[in-house]
């Protein structure tokens, strides 16, 4: 693990030039969101049995963002960095599936660290969240523009406990010392995805498109609130090279996140880029496992009259152990992925680690 710590470094701070250069252009307007996607595959090798479907979820991402990941305002991006995976790139099976993952994350920072939530300046964070979001999925037979075009949908609920050691500024200017927790259940935003792929090969490409919608639970001077509370529309491209003989596999996933003002905070985040990605080693017809990581920097600062800390410019990286594994579901085959991310090199964020349970159910298959 230390290794791909180390690795995963190396690659950040040459993320982080990219980042600098960005952050230089002109500040732009904003929006947020977050995100997610669903991938199948029907693998067919020596070593991977063609009958066995390659059916992988590909989010933030799904790009959900729950205030637990603190970054923009009050730390939360839309996008959820993790979303996008192995075989991300890869053209699935056309036709109808159910997708669901269950998402736990915990993070906090030193009293030393300030962020500004639902109008209030805190310091000290600890937060943790636990939410299950299903995604009906949907991959059409016909090809669009030589490609293969999917869509999806989804939503989702949950709870979270978010804890200040002290707020320092109120709504309505007020000033107080003394600690806070709050707690919430209830809905996401609602998120869909589409996206487009090719496959040449062992060489697989995709161009997608997220938008969020701000309808969760949401409350202006809370801590835990689960929606954004503003629109989002998050765009980007990604990579899977897929050598089908040998079971090996290595996908990265990168896009740009365009936020809306909050109407209730008058609070703008910047720009956000992320890149996820992932590779595993196939060990038989089912079983695989590897590596996934992450790379999240916002590329411009946040804005509008409600950003009282200025431009608050946020980044992380991750790293961490991934296994999937395939069974027979009904006339096809289901997946289900355990994976998990130790964040590290946080800026102007709390960091933690998350783990992400995902489950792929197919459903039937596309006319054409």
């Amino acid at each position: 693990m230390q290794a791909a710590v180390q690795l995963s470094k190396r690659l950040a701070k040459n993320w982080g030039l990219v980042a600098t250069a960005v952050n230089a252009l002109p500040r732009q307007q904003s929006a947020t969101l977050g995100s997610l996607i669903h991938r199948q595959r029907t693998i067919a090798s020596e070593k991977l049995n063609a009958k066995w479907i390659a059916a992988l979820i590909v989010c933030t991402s799904f790009g959900f963002s729950p205030a637990t990941t603190l970054a923009d305002e009050g730390g939360v991006p839309f996008w959820i960095s993790g979303m996008f995976g192995s075989l991300a790139a890869v053209p699935g099976a056309p036709g109808w599936s159910l997708d669901a993952f269950y998402y736990h994350t915990q993070s906090d920072a030193s009293a030393s660290k300030s962020f500004q939530i639902g109008g209030n300046i805190v310091a000290g964070i600890s937060a943790r969240a636990d939410l299950v979001f299903v995604l009906p999925t949907y991959i059409f037979a016909q090809p669009v523009l030589g490609g293969q075009a999917g869509l999806m949908v989804g939503a989702g609920g949950g709870a979270m406990d978010v804890s200040a050691n002290a707020t320092l500024t109120g709504p309505f200017g007020g000033q107080r010392s003394a600690g806070k927790s709050d707690s919430l259940s209830g809905a996401t935003d609602l998120y869909t995805l589409g996206t487009l792929k090719w496959q040449s090969g062992n060489h697989n490409y995709m161009a997608y498109t997220m938008i969020g919608a701000p309808v969760g639970s949401y409350e202006k001077g809370r801590l835990a609130n689960i929606s954004t509370n503003h629109w989002s529309i998050d765009a980007g491209g990604g990579y899977t090279y897929f050598d089908t003989r040998k079971g090996r596999e290595f996908s990265a996933v990168g896009g740009l996140t365009y936020n809306f003002e909050n109407p209730d905070t008058h609070y703008r985040n910047g720009i956000d880029g992320h890149i996820d990605w992932g590779a595993s080693q196939f060990f038989s017809e089912r079983l695989h496992a590897g590596l996934v990581g992450y790379f999240y920097r916002q590329l411009s600062g946040d804005g509008g009259s409600g950003a009282l800390l200025g431009d608050f410019n946020s980044r992380t990286n991750a790293v961490g152990p991934q296994v999937g594994y395939f069974f027979p579901f009904g006339g096809g085959k289901g997946y289900v992925n355990l994976k998990g991310y130790y964040e590290f090199d946080a800026t102007h964020r709390p960091e933690g680690w998350n783990v992400w349970l995902t489950v792929v159910l197919p459903l039937g298959g596309a006319s054409r």
